[in-house]
């Protein structure tokens, strides 16, 4: 019996020490052959960036210190990247929706597939019943999820094995500990899982005439906590998708769109074709009545087609 025990206790070893180096690779694949690349026409790009001025009492900036994200250190920071045959995006909804938000969710599934120019897979929706009534709330009078449970605990088992990450969408509203009144979207690096919720981002019933301000909010949020999940941090060099926001009002204020050190970030990380990328982007812009964000990655593109 002994060789045997032997035997099963080795292969038992090596089958989790062969986990844990695929799950260590993906963590820290970076495509070296793309060397520095920088974006066509970078130095002009580099004069699109809008300033990030001083922060006042209330936003982001003023209640968080963070020093930041160079190109240089995202490069250094061994970024999550697609690897082999993990390289697709999923979308898991969580509970119910209305028309309108179903609508509103198949549409932020398209546009996070255009962002990261990968593959994007929304799967079938899970009960909110999956949630222990331990990481759910009232609060003042708002039903909420408990967004860490969500990140840590439920969705690393919803993950395909050929998923990078992992985005959950909820029309409920969410809170990452019981200290918080609430938070747009939560995301983990290390388990490449996120979380979303749509529940603050509409006045009234979603229709025809409002949903764009809906749909834009969503796909903000989406693509900001995704990119968290790509090793982003929040961006403190100008007005871009990746600063942080403690409410509407200053998320409202930042584009669909990244600054140039960002988009460095991103475009080194993914290899996409940055000007395609950004027609698909606009058109989707266009075809949502999303004028401003249009208009921003616009500019962009017409500085990526200037010619050297």
């Amino acid at each position: 019996m002994k060789p045997l025990f032997t035997l099963l206790l080795f292969a038992l070893l090596f089958s989790c020490t062969e986990k844990t180096k695929k799950a260590e690779t993906i963590a820290k694949h970076i495509k070296l052959e793309k060397g520095d690349l920088k974006l066509p026409n970078y130095e002009a790009l580099l004069d699109l960036n809008l300033v990030l001025e001083a922060p006042k009492p209330g936003e982001w900036l003023y209640d968080h210190y963070e020093k930041g994200q160079s190109y240089g250190d995202y490069i250094k920071s061994n970024p999550v990247a697609p690897f082999e045959d993990i390289k697709t995006i999923y979308i898991q909804p969580i509970g119910e929706f209305t028309d309108w938000e179903q609508k509103i969710i198949n549409w932020n599934t398209e546009y996070i597939e255009l962002f990261f120019n990968l593959k994007t897979i929304q799967l079938p929706p899970i009960s909110e019943k999956s949630i222990p009534k331990s990481k759910q709330r009232i609060y003042y009078g708002n039903e909420q999820l408990d967004a860490t449970y969500i990140i840590n605990t439920m969705l690393p088992k919803k993950k395909p094995k050929d998923g990078i990450v992992i985005m959950g969408l909820t029309a409920k509203d969410l809170y990452p500990k019981p200290s918080w009144n609430f938070v747009f979207g939560l995301a983990s690096y290390k388990k490449r899982t996120g979380v979303s919720s749509i529940a603050r981002y509409s006045e009234e019933e979603l229709n025809e005439t409002n949903y764009s301000k809906c749909l834009m909010r969503l796909i903000k949020t989406s693509t900001h906590e995704i990119s968290h999940m790509f090793t982003i941090k929040h961006c403190t060099y100008a007005i871009c998708l990746m600063n942080g926001s403690n409410n509407l009002n200053e998320s409202d204020s930042r584009p669909n769109g990244l600054c140039s050190e960002c988009l460095s970030k991103l475009s080194w990380n993914l290899n996409f074709d940055n000007v395609s990328r950004l027609n698909k982007l606009i058109a989707f812009m266009e075809t949502h009545h999303l004028s401003d964000d249009a208009s921003f990655l616009s500019k962009q593109r017409e500085v990526m087609l200037i010619q050297k």
